[in-house]
């Protein structure tokens, strides 16, 4: 089968966009470079509707995101839905945000395909096995500005294509934009557990899950921090995978669920504060679903691991 281009798919959704900004409430601003900024949620309105574009596109294209109504103990939240039959390409090398793009003048946290050029990071590229070799560049950045001509430079040089040919996509954490692809990022923050306690990514052969779409916070920091609760605690994901070491699975799904992070029970703001704002203090586990099921074909046994926790996602919206 013909290697799928994450840059290539994902540029389908970025035309849609394009072609109907109003519809999707976003401002499109070409630089004088060439390099075109979709602000989809830091000045320009966004919205849901755009949140699941913007997460289909850290997707790489090869995923879809839905949204439907869930009851988290009497309070019902919309809740993004996300399928892929490509997960270790579309969550791993795509949607992880694993990119810290680092100027004179900004700095912000990328995800999405163009990662898939730039190998960002090269460990785990090497280790999936895949690189892109797109002559289009996308970049989604959760940020409060714009990018200027010196990331434009940064991704020429690093992706190695035009800049007429580099998309930037803008979130605010702030925006029901920003909340929605956070939750939109429940299947890959479930891989990416899986991944870290010793799990072969590539023996996943699909990927489901849900989070619900927190309400958006003034501050920047608070709104961020609702979304990671979204995950941590409302969050399920749900995998089928070919996986022969059945007690080497069972170990993993024991330590998988974020229940097992000494910060459970805490909100991420209170943890994120208690570690001085600084994230690589903060316990990994913390960065789990509150549920994950494998479906195992090897042997047609089902693990599950971990519960949503209502009270925690009505607690996070309450105390923030």
């Amino acid at each position: 089968m013909e290697k799928v281009s994450v840059n290539q798919e994902a540029l389908k959704i970025v035309r849609e966009i394009l072609n109907n900004p109003s519809l999707f409430n976003v401002y499109v601003e070409k630089l004088g470079s060439g390099a075109t900024i979709i602000d989809a949620g830091v000045e320009a309105k966004g919205g849901y509707l755009t949140g699941l574009k913007v997460t289909e596109i850290c997707l790489g294209g090869l995923g879809k995101a839905s949204l439907f109504e869930k009851n988290f103990g009497g309070l019902t939240l919309p809740t993004v839905h996300v399928l892929t039959d490509y997960p270790a390409i579309a969550l791993l090398a795509s949607q992880l945000a694993g990119w810290n793009i680092k100027t004179e003048n900004f700095s912000a946290v990328g995800s999405g395909p163009a990662r898939a050029l730039s190998l960002k990071p090269k460990k785990l590229f090497k280790k999936l096995g895949y690189q892109d070799e797109a002559d289009v560049a996308i970049l989604v950045l959760e940020t409060e500005k714009k990018p200027d001509e010196q990331v434009v430079e940064l991704i020429k040089e690093k992706c190695d294509v035009k800049p007429e040919n580099i998309y930037f996509v803008l979130v605010s954490n702030k925006s029901i934009t920003g909340l929605t692809q956070i939750a939109g990022r429940i299947v890959e923050t479930g891989l990416y557990r899986l991944d870290f306690l010793g799990l072969d990514p590539l023996t996943v052969l699909h990927g489901t899950g849900s989070a619900p779409v927190m309400p958006t916070h003034p501050d920047p920091t608070k709104s961020m921090s609702r979304g990671n609760d979204s995950l941590s605690y409302g969050g399920e994901t749900q995998y089928i995978l070919n996986y022969s070491d059945e007690d080497k699975l069972r170990d993993i799904m024991e330590k998988a669920p974020s229940s097992t992070s000494k910060d459970y029970g805490k909100l991420f703001y209170e943890a994120y504060k208690a570690a001085g704002f600084d994230f690589y203090k903060l316990d990994v586990s913390l960065f789990a679903p509150a549920s994950i099921t494998v479906f195992n074909k090897a042997n047609g046994k089902v693990y599950r691991a971990g519960k949503i926790n209502p009270e925690a996602i009505k607690k996070s919206i309450s105390f923030l």
